[in-house]
């Protein structure tokens, strides 16, 4: 059965029309880490407004994203770490994350998106989540220096929490849309969500991962930066599962 779609706004109105009525409909706030909130969310609605311009797709912008974060995951697992390696895999993956989150925008520009389309962009999501933290693997395993092959178990260890985060995440609010105990909050009917809880997210903010690429021309602090991030997701996902654990309870 097909499915009548009104658009928000139409793709021949001003570009920066169509910004901002992209910020009518943005998606809460509320415990958005830093980089997602400050930084991301802004330029993926500039990507948006710009994609949808131009006639494409939400599936599009997928692919299109798709293609600049594994671009970046590949340089990581190949090659020796760089200054100039760094950075073009810095810039790869946050065009690569600025467009992920511009798919679901212009799926809210003409009208909504599909279920087809949400899928794709989970599973695109989920390759990536797992994929970067094994590129690490290589790479560091390839480049050990005067680290011991025991070091090489912070990127596994990272990426088993990553893939458990993303899942738990995905899980937890289609159970909790299920039970009717979630709905869709707009950030324009949300008054001002917490600094606070933002900065506090900023070690699981995949967003702020991305932006420490930019420091593999050294390569030793490069590392003790990633082990960190590593320990603090670790306890952030042990801390966050009981309280998930309890709203998932308390909602059945």
């Amino acid at each position: 059965m097909s499915q009548t779609r009104t658009p928000l706004i139409e793709r021949t109105a001003p570009w920066g029309e169509i910004r901002r009525a992209l910020i009518r409909v943005q998606k809460s706030n509320r415990n958005a880490p830093a980089y997602s909130r400050w930084v991301n969310r802004p330029l993926g609605r500039v990507f948006a407004a710009t994609c949808y311009r131009w006639g494409l797709t939400p599936n599009h912008v997928t692919a299109i994203s798709a293609a600049f974060t594994f671009t970046g995951i590949a340089l990581i697992a190949t090659g020796e770490p760089s200054w100039w390696r760094g950075i073009l895999i810095t810039v790869l993956l946050v065009l690569g994350y600025a467009l992920d989150s511009s798919d679901g925008q212009v799926a809210r520009l003409q009208g909504g998106g599909r279920l087809v389309g949400e899928w794709l962009d989970h599973v695109v999501d989920s390759v990536k989540t797992g994929s970067i933290h094994l590129a690490v693997l290589v790479m560091w395993f390839l480049n050990l220096g005067d680290w011991s092959l025991a070091s090489t178990f912070v990127p596994i260890v990272f990426a088993l929490q990553a893939t458990v985060w993303f899942f738990a995440i995905i899980l937890t609010d289609l159970l909790m849309r299920n039970a009717g105990a979630k709905q869709q909050k707009l950030a324009v009917d949300e008054g001002k969500p917490s600094t606070l809880n933002s900065l506090l997210g900023i070690p699981v903010d995949y967003g702020f991962l991305c932006l420490t690429f930019v420091l593999l021309g050294w390569f030793d602090g490069w590392r003790w930066l990633y082990a960190l991030l590593a320990a603090a997701n670790v306890a952030i996902l042990l801390l966050q599962s009981v309280r998930w654990y309890r709203r998932v309870s308390a909602a059945g």
